[in-house]
């Protein structure tokens, strides 16, 4: 927050203040909602979601995070599953022996430097609408309109979507999306050893331990330093939503530090 930005929080209200900063999300979300909506690509990729809409009723997913944990997870159960990838999962695809079912990204700063590599997959690629930016899309490519801000759980997600400070929330949304009835996370170690203030981005200075492959955000790589209070309000919108619908999400990751979700063995899911 710029310092101007804080001192006339400061001297407003905080009932006056709220609702300013309010108005002026829905202004900002009203303004980009049009080309959100008419472009030629955002209008095909509604018509591909659409066609998505519960595909995949009373089945299970996995949704693959990309925590340290996944090198002590065996991901060959996973060969032949309904799973999302998300960011750079595809670095480990020629170790695992398989790609996932789906590919999710939706932050700008991992889309644009690794946008060349998004090009080249070659499942379905959920992407945020500002990524049109940085990709050129395929008949794969299924742009989102995704926002940081105004919690939601976006039970169909041709309309806007909540990002929820991390890409596992869209992928939840997705999986809701397409009537999985039992979403299972695997890698969701919700625990990084790089602290520093939430959002604030960083350029990674060696090699990457927060993440199962060093190379993920390997020196150079400018990123976000993950928001985890912000993330696992969203876990528990997801979870009340699935919940509500007779649908479960189970957190299977090996020592992960996530309190929202049933904990589950992962081997004993096969």
């Amino acid at each position: 927050m710029s310092q101007v930005r804080q001192q006339l929080k400061a001297l407003t209200p905080e009932p006056i203040w709220r609702a300013g900063r309010d108005a002026w999300l829905v202004a900002r979300h009203l303004a980009a909602t049009p080309l959100a909506t008419l472009h030629p690509w955002r209008r095909a990729s509604m018509v591909k979601l659409a066609a998505l809409k519960d595909t995949h009723k009373g089945e299970r997913a996995f949704i693959v995070g990309n925590g340290p944990s996944l090198k002590q997870t065996d991901m060959s159960q996973l060969k032949g599953k309904q799973s999302f990838g998300m960011n750079r999962a595809y670095l480990a695809f020629a170790e695992w022996g398989f790609a996932t079912s789906y590919f999710v990204a939706v932050n700008d700063l991992v889309v644009q430097q690794t946008a060349e590599d998004i090009e080249q997959l070659k499942m379905p690629k959920f992407l945020s609408w500002r990524a049109r930016r940085f990709v050129q899309p395929d008949d794969e490519t299924m742009f989102l309109f995704s926002t940081y801000e105004r919690p939601k759980f976006a039970r169909d997600v041709r309309g806007r979507v909540w990002e929820g400070a991390t890409v596992t929330y869209v992928a939840l949304q997705l999986a809701f999306h397409m009537g999985f009835e039992t979403v299972v996370l695997i890698g969701v170690d919700h625990n990084f050893e790089t602290q520093g203030t939430p959002n604030t981005t960083v350029v990674s200075e060696g090699t990457d331990r927060d993440h199962f492959d060093e190379r993920y955000f390997g020196k150079g790589f400018r990123w976000q330093l993950p928001d985890l209070e912000a993330s696992e309000r969203a876990y528990h919108m997801a979870r009340a939503a699935y919940e509500a619908d007779g649908r479960q999400v189970l957190d299977a990751t090996i020592g992960g530090k996530l309190q929202v979700f049933p904990k589950v063995d992962y081997d004993a899911l096969f």
